[in-house]
């Protein structure tokens, strides 16, 4: 790959870029190119040494391109991939890094035609809470698992390249159907990320939000660490992802109606038990993954 054309240089695109640079001292690194919505982002991106060349002419950003990563919020995907397909060489891989891919590929299938064989969704399971290319990091994706999600008609040069570029920025790389990718996610991230801004939101409108706050520790903290991510972002992929995130909200309601009885009727028991359940699994889950 000589050269990678980044939609979206904050901190899944910039963590990229700075992987491939740190990989280079064994593998050649290609050309980065930068493509953003405001031209402080792109500056700041190379003013750190994230990219090498900052574009706001998609023709020139697109010429020769090996790969294209589309790493801005999901809602954007439409608009990036009609202003790409002209540009697009027909050897040209297509990929992005958004957090639902049914509607990701639904979308690209839709506008690219022909070259949605040369597209492959994908999705980092890395980020942070902050954002932007301030917040990009270098081992941002070590060791880490990304899904790619290829359909019957994606090419094997698409697969393979896809997977070069993660496993290159120190990943693990495995496949799914979106469907599948997207039911997962519902539960064990699009889920957790609306508990955590709904409460802090519920919390900051009450009448008496300052002194809460100024009692809220650690337990607090560590449940509501990821409210503080970008709001746009987790809008986009709520709104993208909303029939199997229903599904998880319904199925959490009866586990609280659940939680809620057991408390109406003191039944100190059963809360045990529940409590004693969810320690198990989680406490397996944490070692499992050396947490």
């Amino acid at each position: 790959m000589k050269k990678l054309v980044i939609f979206g240089v904050g901190l899944i695109g910039g963590s990229v870029a700075l992987a491939l640079k740190k990989a280079s001292l064994t593998n050649a690194v290609p050309q980065i190119v930068g493509f953003g919505r405001t031209s402080a982002s792109l500056q700041a991106a190379l003013d750190l040494g994230v990219i090498d060349t900052a574009s706001t002419d998609i023709a020139a950003a697109l010429k020769d391109a090996d790969l294209v990563l589309i790493a801005t919020p999901v809602a954007q995907m439409p608009t990036i991939l009609q202003a790409i397909k002209p540009h697009l060489h027909i050897n040209t891989v297509i990929t992005d890094a958004g957090s639902t891919k049914g509607d990701v590929l639904r979308c690209a299938e839709d506008i690219l035609g022909a070259q949605f064989k040369q597209f492959i969704g994908g999705h980092p399971i890395a980020g942070a809470e902050k954002s932007g290319v301030t917040a990009a990091k270098a081992d941002l994706y070590l060791h880490k698992n990304v899904v790619l999600t290829p359909t019957s008609s994606t090419s094997k040069q698409a697969i393979s390249v896809a997977t070069q570029l993660w496993q290159a920025c120190g990943a693990n790389v495995s496949t799914m159907p979106a469907a599948t990718h997207d039911s997962i996610f519902a539960a064990v991230s699009h889920l957790p990320h609306l508990l955590a801004f709904a409460l802090v939101d519920d919390i900051a409108s009450r009448p008496n939000a300052e002194q809460l706050f100024g009692f809220a520790a650690s337990g607090f903290r560590d449940f509501t660490r990821i409210a503080g991510s970008h709001p746009e972002m987790w809008r986009d992929i709520s709104l993208a992802n909303k029939n199997a995130l229903l599904s998880e909200l319904t199925a959490y309601q009866a586990e609280l109606a659940t939680v809620k009885t057991l408390l109406e009727n003191e039944d100190g028991a059963g809360l045990q038990a529940l409590f004693e359940r969810a320690s198990v699994a989680r406490n397996g889950w944490a070692e499992s993954k050396k947490i």
